[in-house]
């Protein structure tokens, strides 16, 4: 696939924000939104780059997709570019997520699931299948690799969480290694930009310098800084994505009685109906802190805090593996570590995707209209969510 110029910045911030106005369905899907986007729509990257940049976010901590958002406008338009890319994809959910938090606050009252919360979920099996199928089509077109992604697939269902998917990407890359040939390509992408390895260095420097210098400054007493400690220690630790981070959240904020169990719960259920990161979240619960600073002066602290170790992260080990992803021992290794991230991506298809989204005949019904839309009719994202969550209103009055 030939690959056209790249965005300019404001080109990034306006496509991610669209991105993070229709994107729903959690981080999987995020990733299927983003290959339609950036490798089948505006061919800016291409299907090797892009899953190579899907595995190092694999072994990152933090939110997967949004790293992956980063990564991309660092692609195209360098730090700036990575900047805009996270501003545009969190900015509808944050705000979204503080003004729910308003209402909450003020009405005392908490969320209930309808059914086109429901149709939500229905859409996202089909933004996965629609990535697995595609991604499987570039990157396991033999039975080796295709047998690598089955078995990586089994391993995570196995041995669920991190240690699986861990285990199944290094069992990709030795596989890789052993018994897969990589054949150079003319149309492999070489313009995935990255920072310097000055900034690289500066980025991972303070990364490590907030993890330890934060507890200390906050037992200085300072409401501010011991909310910025325990979001940015979130955010720094936890592999797995927005689902994982939940329960350190509920640690970080409810057991110290800074918000109720029920307020965060309701904060939950909302976070689910909303596109982008799930990570928005703690702009919610920073907006409904008992304590100040809370409104949107705590959402956007815990907001900012969270995800700054993703930023951290992304820069700093970025222009390492631009070096590593030229050697041709790497190359190697990356052709089974790919076979590998699309095994991972199948297994997510089908717990939590298709597992909490697939209740009945008639979710099954829509989840394949909604495929058909996407896959043969290259119907509009957005387009597609709005009417599978109208279907889905409609099935739960059925």
């Amino acid at each position: 696939m030939n690959v056209k110029q790249k965005l300019s910045t404001g080109q990034v911030f306006l496509t991610f924000l669209k991105l993070g106005l229709t994107s729903f369905g959690g981080p999987v899907a995020h990733l299927g939104y983003f290959r339609d986007e950036f490798v089948i729509r505006k061919r800016c990257l291409n299907e090797e780059t892009y899953a190579d940049l899907v595995a190092l976010c694999q072994f990152l901590p933090g939110p997967a997709s949004s790293q992956v958002g980063i990564g991309i406008g660092i692609s195209q338009s360098g730090l700036r570019g990575g900047l805009a890319a996270w501003t545009g994809f969190t900015l509808p959910s944050a705000l979204a997520l503080i003004l729910f938090a308003y209402g909450v606050t003020a009405l005392q009252s908490s969320v209930v699931e309808i059914g086109w919360l429901h149709g939500l979920k229905v859409v996202a099996v089909a933004v996965v299948a629609q990535a697995v199928w595609g991604m499987a089509k570039a990157l396991c077109p033999d039975r080796p690799r295709g047998t690598v992604a089955i078995l990586a697939a089994m391993l995570s269902l196995t041995c669920p969480g991190v240690s699986g998917q861990l285990a199944a990407i290094l069992g990709g890359a030795v596989i890789g290694l052993l018994c897969l040939r990589y054949e150079q390509s003319s149309n492999h992408d070489p313009q995935l930009s990255a920072p310097s390895k000055k900034s690289a260095v500066i980025s991972l420097s303070l990364f490590i310098g907030l993890l330890l210098i934060l507890p200390v400054l906050a037992a200085g007493g300072s409401q501010a800084l011991t909310l910025a400690d325990s979001f940015f220690r979130s955010g720094s630790l936890v592999f797995g994505g927005g689902h994982v981070v939940l329960p350190l959240l509920q640690a970080e904020v409810v057991n110290p009685g800074w918000i109720s169990k029920d307020m965060f719960l309701a904060g939950y259920g909302a976070a689910q109906a909303v596109p982008g990161p799930l990570f928005t979240f703690s702009a919610y619960l920073g907006t409904a802190m008992k304590m100040f600073p809370n409104g949107w002066t705590g959402g956007l602290i815990c907001l900012l805090a969270i995800f700054l170790p993703s930023f951290l992260l992304v820069v700093g080990v970025l222009p390492f593996w631009q070096s590593l992803r030229k050697n041709e021992r790497v190359r190697q290794a990356l052709v089974g570590i790919n076979a590998a991230v699309v095994g991972l991506l199948l297994a997510a298809f089908y717990d939590p995707v298709w597992s909490s989204g697939i209740l009945s005949t008639g979710d099954f019904l829509l989840a394949l209209a909604a495929f058909g839309l996407l896959a043969l009719w290259k119907t509009p994202p957005w387009l597609v969510v709005s009417a599978t969550g109208i279907g889905g209103a409609v099935i739960a009055h059925l």
